[in-house]
């Protein structure tokens, strides 16, 4: 039976066209720079973002340390949403490895940050205090699209203010699909841009930075520093060609794919959805806390996994379709019909 895992789009597994484009791939030493299928991956994906240049790391928790380290120097400050990935998720970096202070903000309802709470979040010039150098933002924010004219707004703010401006676009294609923009046209606003490669866009590893060829100079030396120098990477680079070549416009499957999940779990009166709030690949699930963990363990005997937590996202990706996401609501339907039926017989003895 076949496994249906709705806990991330970063459980996919490579297309029999991706594996043969990584099979074929020319390679050589990274470091020299002389990877050519590492450098054709840095040029289109630079190509695509409008940027002069792009940088090839293995995970995008290196490529957005590396974009706030482009930026920022020992001591100064950046501000970045207290649920963002680039504060919450990925270890403290940019304060353990570059000593970048994190001021965080609240999001705003739809994954935006409250311009007039930036501008009170940022330092004045004086030896008290942090140095504040950069505004980061997440794009998509729990599977919320930025506007583009907040996009222009916050470009314009960041450009009065002195500050640089770092987009975590793990899910920026997602953004771009669901906006029907390329992709350059959300890019634009931002200095540097962090695309992941191994989400929605299905290759097994890997992101990019793109930025200007100054920005990049800089984060290429301090990959070096952090370890991240590859070799023969060129296998890896091509799964990421073949994904911006060929897997961008189907991610518009992936989001009707959760439109459809969201619209048949919000039938089942145990659960809370709010399917009007899906807008990408994302669904958040209420789950009653007194019956998440038998619900988990029912569907997982039925190989479906989702998350941990009465408050799930199902995430889905490549590898679910519209029969995968039928046979996941007819599984939770099933789960509360049963459940219900075990209290009555329970309260009839």
């Amino acid at each position: 039976m076949k496994e249906i895992d709705l806990r991330s789009d970063t459980v996919t597994r490579p297309t029999s066209g991706m594996r043969a484009a990584m099979a074929a791939a020319d390679v050589g030493d990274d470091v020299y720079g002389e990877d050519p299928t590492v450098n054709r991956l840095e040029s289109l994906a630079a190509g695509m973002l409008g940027k002069e240049a792009a940088l090839f790391v293995p995970t995008g928790t290196q490529s957005n340390l590396l974009g706030v380290m482009a930026h920022c120097e020992r001591g100064d400050e950046y501000i970045v949403g207290q649920q963002a990935h680039t504060y919450k998720y990925e270890g403290g970096g940019a304060a353990v490895l570059g000593s970048i202070q994190p001021q965080p903000l609240e999001f705003e309802a739809d994954g935006t940050l409250d311009l007039e709470r930036v501008a009170a979040a940022i330092k004045p010039d004086d030896s008290h205090f942090a140095r504040t150098r950069l505004l980061c933002l997440e794009n998509t924010q729990g599977g919320k699209v930025l506007p583009l004219a907040y996009l222009e707004r916050v470009h314009a703010f960041a450009r009065a203010h002195g500050l640089g401006l770092h987009l975590d676009g793990a899910r920026l294609f997602n953004a771009a699909v669901e906006q029907k923009v390329a992709v350059r046209e959300i890019a634009h606003w931002f200095d540097t841009v962090s695309v992941c490669l191994s989400k929605g866009l299905g290759a097994p590893v890997g992101s990019v930075l793109c930025a200007s060829a100054a920005h990049i100079a800089k984060a290429r030396r301090w990959r070096k520093v952090l370890g991240g120098g590859m070799r023969q990477a060129g296998v890896l680079a091509a799964a990421g060609i073949y994904a911006l070549e060929n897997h961008v416009e189907r991610l518009a499957q992936d989001h009707a794919n959760a439109g459809r999940l969201a619209h048949g779990l919000s039938a089942i009166s145990e659960l809370r959805v709010e399917p009007r709030a899906v807008q990408t690949n994302m669904v958040f699930v209420d789950l009653p806390a007194q019956r998440a963990d038998a619900l988990r363990t029912f569907l997982h005997a039925r190989n479906v996994r989702i998350g941990s937590g009465t408050r799930v996202r199902m995430v889905t990706h490549l590898d679910i379709d519209a029969h995968d996401v039928d046979a996941v609501v007819s599984a939770m339907g099933e789960f509360f019909v049963a459940y219900a039926a075990s209290r009555a017989a329970l309260h009839a003895g």
